[in-house]
C-alpha cells in the first residue's frame, strides 16, 4: 500500500516538476532577450571601428608667433633671478626675442566626400597659416580652408588626393534617443586615432552660442578630439565633437557633440558660398514669463515677445514692439531659442507668413527676410526735441522718474533718438528693485505707450486700473539693450 502511495506520488511529481521546469526557461530565455534588447549593445564595436577609421583624420595646424623684442620681461619678473638663466638659454638655443616662431596644434576632423572634403571645428583650425591631415592610413596632404562659421564653431577643409577618399555620411541627429549608444573618434591629447564609447546622455543642450544645438553624451572626449565625429551603431556621424565640462581640463563623461542637422546645412553653405547665408527677421526677442502672458492676455509662455524692432525686416512687414510672435513660415513657435534658430535656417530672401498675438487679438504678416550677415542694424536718425532743462523728478512705485535732459543724455551715454523716462533712483524696498530696475535704466514705454513724463506714465496707470488690471507692462532700455517687464499698480 505504501509502495503504491510514493509511486503515485512519483506520478504526479513529475509533470509538476516538468511544467516549473519549462517554465523556468522560458523566462530565462525571455528575461535575455529583454535584458539584449534593452542593452542594444553589440557584443564589440571592433567592426564599426574598422569601418569608420580610415575616415578620421588628424589635423595638426601651424601658426607664426611673433617673438619678444623686449627680453624675459613679460616671462619673468624684471630684476628675477631667473632672468639671466633665461637670456643664457635663449642665447644657447639661437633665439635672440625677435626671431619669430612657429606654433603648433592638434585637433580631429573627419573626410565627408570622396573627393576630400574634411569637417572640424572652427577653433581648431583658427588663425592657421598652414593645416595640415594625417590619414589613418598614415599618409599626409596639406588643406585648404574653404570656410568657417565661428557660431556653430565649423569649418570646411579641402584636400587634393590622388585617389578618391574613404568618407562617412551624415546621420539624422533628431533620430538619436537619450540612452541610445554612441562612438567618439579623434585624436585624443596627440596620441593618434583612438575609439571611446557611451551613451546619449542628453539632447538639444545650449552652452553659449546662438546657434548651439548639442548632443551630450559621456563617450570619453579629450583635448585633441575637438572636431571628431560622434558616430550611432549605423557609423553615420550624428554630432561634431566640440566641447566638454570639466574642473581640469580632461573627460569626466560631460562632452559636447553639435548635432549633425545644424552641422550639415552649416557645411552646405560653407561648400557652396564659403560662407554663412543666415535669415534675418530683424526684432529683439525674449521670452515670456507667466506673468507677462497674463498681462498680455495670453493662455501660456510659449511664443517669443518682440521687444524692439528696429529698420529692416520686420518693421517693414508690420511687426510692432509687444507684438508675440507664434507662428513663423508655417511652424508653431516654442520659444527665443527656437524662433531664433528656425529664422537663422531660412533662405534670404524669402517671404514668410509671421502669425502674431496682439491686443488680444491673432494678426497675420508676410515679411521678406534678409540676410543676417550683411544687416546692418542702424537706427534711424532722429530729432528729438530736448525736455526743459531742470525737470522736476517725480517718485512713482518706488522709482524716481525724470524726463531726458541733454545732461542726462550725457550722463547716460543717451544717443539722441532714445526716447523715455530716465530713473535717477529705486527704492530697494520696492517691487521695481526686486524685479532688477536700476538707477540708470530708461522707461520708453509703459502699457505699450510712448512716454516722455511722468504724467504720460500716471495716465498710463490711471487706464490700466480703470480696464480692472492688477499689473502694467513696461518696456525699459539698458545700455540700449530692450526689456519688458510687469510691475503690480494695485494700491
Amino acid at each position: 500500500m505504501i509502495s503504491q502511495t510514493l509511486a503515485l506520488k512519483r506520478d504526479i511529481a513529475t509533470p509538476i516538476r516538468l511544467f516549473w521546469l519549462t517554465t523556468l526557461s522560458v523566462f530565462l530565455i525571455m528575461s535575455q532577450s529583454l535584458l539584449a534588447q534593452t542593452r542594444g549593445a553589440p557584443d564589440s564595436f571592433a567592426d564599426l571601428a574598422e569601418g569608420i577609421s580610415p575616415s578620421v583624420v588628424n589635423i595638426t595646424t601651424s601658426t607664426v608667433v611673433a617673438g619678444r623684442a623686449d627680453g624675459p620681461q613679460g616671462i619673468v619678473p624684471e630684476g628675477s633671478p631667473f632672468e639671466d638663466f633665461f637670456r643664457e638659454f635663449r642665447d644657447r638655443n639661437g633665439e635672440d626675442g625677435q626671431t619669430p616662431r612657429r606654433s603648433s596644434a592638434l585637433g580631429s576632423g573627419f573626410v565627408i566626400s570622396e573627393d576630400g572634403f574634411i569637417v572640424t571645428n572652427n577653433h581648431v583650425i583658427e588663425g592657421a597659416d598652414e593645416i595640415l591631415i594625417e590619414f589613418f592610413s598614415g599618409d599626409e596632404l596639406p588643406a585648404e580652408l574653404i570656410g568657417t562659421d565661428p557660431k556653430t564653431d565649423i569649418a570646411l577643409l579641402k584636400v587634393e588626393a590622388s585617389a578618391p577618399l574613404p568618407f562617412v555620411p551624415f546621420g539624422d541627429s533628431d533620430t538619436a534617443r537619450v540612452g541610445d549608444w554612441v562612438v567618439a573618434m579623434g585624436n585624443p591629447l596627440g596620441q593618434g586615432f583612438s575609439v571611446s564609447a557611451g551613451i546619449v546622455s542628453a539632447r538639444n543642450r545650449a552652452l553659449s552660442g546662438t546657434y548651439d544645438d548639442y548632443i551630450q553624451t559621456d563617450a570619453a572626449i579629450n583635448r585633441g578630439n575637438s572636431g571628431g565625429p560622434l558616430f550611432n551603431l549605423n557609423g553615420e556621424v550624428i554630432g561634431v565633437n566640440t566641447a566638454i565640462l570639466s574642473p581640469n581640463g580632461g573627460s569626466i563623461g560631460i562632452g559636447f557633440s553639435m548635432a549633425s542637422n545644424v552641422v550639415t546645412r552649416v557645411v552646405g553653405q560653407l561648400k557652396e558660398f564659403g560662407e554663412t547665408r543666415r535669415g534675418w527677421l530683424g526684432v529683439s526677442i525674449q521670452d515670456l514669463t507667466d506673468e507677462l502672458a497674463e498681462t498680455l492676455g495670453l493662455e501660456s509662455t510659449e511664443g517669443a515677445l518682440v521687444s524692439n524692432v528696429p529698420e529692416g525686416p520686420a518693421k517693414e512687414g508690420g511687426i510692432l514692439a509687444g507684438d508675440v510672435i507664434l507662428n513663423f513660415d508655417g511652424t508653431k513657435i516654442e520659444d527665443t531659442r527656437h524662433l531664433v534658430n528656425i529664422v537663422g535656417n531660412s533662405d534670404v530672401g524669402k517671404t514668410v507668413r509671421v502669425v502674431v498675438s496682439r491686443d488680444g487679438q491673432t494678426e497675420t504678416l508676410k515679411v521678406t527676410l534678409a540676410r543676417r550677415e550683411d544687416v546692418e542694424r542702424s537706427a534711424a536718425e532722429e530729432t528729438v526735441e530736448d525736455t526743459p532743462e531742470a525737470p522736476v523728478a517725480e517718485e512713482l512705485l518706488g522709482m524716481t522718474l525724470s524726463p531726458l535732459t541733454s545732461a542726462l543724455r550725457e550722463e547716460l551715454q543717451l544717443a539722441d533718438t532714445v526716447k523715455g523716462l530716465a530713473l535717477t533712483d529705486v527704492d530697494e524696498a520696492s517691487e521695481a528693485y526686486e524685479k532688477g530696475m536700476r538707477a540708470g535704466d530708461v522707461i520708453a514705454e509703459v502699457a505699450q505707450t510712448e512716454v516722455l513724463s511722468v504724467q504720460d506714465f500716471q495716465a498710463q496707470i490711471d487706464t490700466a486700473k480703470e480696464a480692472g488690471k492688477a499689473s502694467i507692462l513696461l518696456l525699459v532700455r539698458r545700455a540700449g539693450n530692450p526689456r519688458f517687464m510687469t510691475l503690480s499698480i494695485e494700491d
